[in-house]
């Protein structure tokens, strides 16, 4: 059997290990929200895939053959291992974690960024941030940036940008008598 047919019958894989731990059609077609003929059938295409009976049925039981238990066995743990994988994932997606790392001008960043990043940082506990307060416009594709910040009225087609305050610029000029 190829690669592309074995990897179409992984869920049945899975289905047959529910099988096992919950010892009978109907609680295994209920913990994975199927009908008991879905269940069934997935696992009479298992078994002709793997051309070997792998169940012994009766009305009112299920055994496992020698082969459907030791199939199950060497594939509980990773399923087991992609359940908490995901798991794990999914935990991780309410946390904001890992670096920032920000580009802003100079005048911005001393006014209005540094006063504010205490009380980020706080309510992100697993944040860091690299700040690059420079008025050198820094290219975030290349340069290896999460964010920029500029002082602009127009966005680039290519970019994400939202208005984060008004800003006014003064220019004053000073002479020496």
């Amino acid at each position: 059997m190829d690669e592309q047919k074995i990897e179409a019958l992984w869920t049945h894989l899975h289905w047959l290990t529910v099988l096992a731990e919950q010892g009978s059609y109907t609680a295994a077609a209920t913990r994975l929200g199927v009908s008991k003929a879905a269940m069934s059938q997935r696992i009479a295409e298992l078994e002709r895939a793997a051309g070997v009976p792998l169940i012994t049925r009766t009305t009112r039981s299920v055994r496992f053959t020698e082969t459907g238990r030791r199939l199950v066995d060497d594939t509980r743990g990773q399923y087991e291992h992609i359940a908490a994988s995901f798991t794990s994932v999914r935990e991780m997606a309410g946390v904001a974690r890992g670096l920032i790392c920000v580009t802003a001008p100079m005048a911005f960043a001393q006014q209005q960024l540094v006063h504010r990043m205490q009380g980020f940082l706080h309510a992100h506990p697993e944040v860091r941030v690299q700040l690059d307060a420079s008025d050198h416009l820094s290219s975030i594709a290349t340069e290896g940036f999460d964010l920029a910040i500029r002082h602009s009225a127009q966005t680039l087609e290519t970019h994400v940008a939202w208005e984060l305050c008004d800003t006014h610029s003064v220019i004053v000029a000073t002479a020496l008598i």
